[in-house]
């Protein structure tokens, strides 16, 4: 896998390059994230289309990578600004993806790993403020 190539995928993805998955991806991939587990890298387009059509402005920035000849290790800051709450402020959620290569060289299995809790039902209106006290509740 050419993992410079994949990043630079990742970091300038617009809604028009979503079909070009099929390039870096194997046709069975598997992908798993907080919220999505399928296969097939049209079932993973409509993910990230879907992410199109859900916040304004989204933008990966890959910060660290680990990799070698089977796969790597991607830690990333995922930046956005929300259509439906938070005034259209820019938001960062942090998280990992790990990938693994298919001996062709492509991704056939993609997991991201982050804190839906931190990353983002703390940021929503009415569940962040429920969240937000308990936290403090709780913490030692």
């Amino acid at each position: 896998m050419n993992t410079p190539a994949l990043i630079d995928f990742y970091q300038t993805l617009t809604p028009e390059q979503v079909p070009r998955f099929a390039e870096f991806y194997s046709a069975d991939a598997y992908f798993k994230d907080p919220f999505n587990e399928v296969y097939g890298v049209a079932a993973i387009e409509r993910i990230f289309s879907h992410m199109f059509t859900q916040v304004a402005e989204p933008r990966f920035v890959i910060t660290e990578q680990v990799s070698d000849a089977g796969g790597c290790m991607l830690v990333w800051a995922f930046h956005y600004r929300v259509r439906l709450w938070g005034r259209g402020q820019a938001q960062v959620m942090r998280g990992v993806s790990h990938l693994r290569f298919a001996a062709d060289g492509k991704v056939n299995y993609h997991r991201d790993y982050w804190d839906t809790g931190e990353e983002l039902y703390m940021k929503l209106p009415l569940m962040g403020s429920v969240l937000r006290g308990l936290r403090r509740v709780l913490a030692a």
